[in-house]
């Protein structure tokens, strides 16, 4: 058994690379020997949103405060609210953060293949993030 007592990672900011906008990253749980996923906490400012990118296994996030906006390649942009629980394929590219005016929490999860979680790619114009 391990217990990961709160408050014994430390937060994190979104880097620029791979979010627009004003991004925290709270880990939850990290990869290891036994256990391929990992998950993080992430909270995303009003207008914040991450960069395209994909997932070797998917990902699987579940909103848990705010208002948010996802899209995949070449579908709508959908709103998100608390509760929701949205899983992108292997390999879907797509994005996802907070609405124009309110902010959004939710918890990612993902396997690692190989060490490695995601693929980051070009970062959402406002005329993709406006787009509904």
């Amino acid at each position: 058994m391990d217990v990961i007592r709160n408050g014994t990672q430390p937060s994190g900011k979104g880097p620029s690379d791979w979010f627009s906008g004003a991004v925290r990253i709270d880990p939850v749980f990290a990869a290891n020997e036994a256990r391929r996923a990992a998950a993080a906490t992430v909270t995303f400012e009003p207008g914040a949103r991450t960069a395209w990118h994909t997932h070797p296994r998917g990902q699987t996030l579940i909103v848990t405060a705010g208002l948010g906006l996802v899209q995949r390649e070449g579908g709508r942009v959908e709103e998100i609210r608390p509760g929701d629980v949205v899983w992108f394929e292997p390999g879907e590219k797509h994005w996802h953060g907070a609405s124009p005016t309110t902010a959004m929490t939710h918890i990612a999860i993902h396997e690692h293949v190989d060490g490695k979680v995601v693929d980051w790619m070009e970062h959402v114009t406002d005329e993709q993030y406006l787009a509904r």
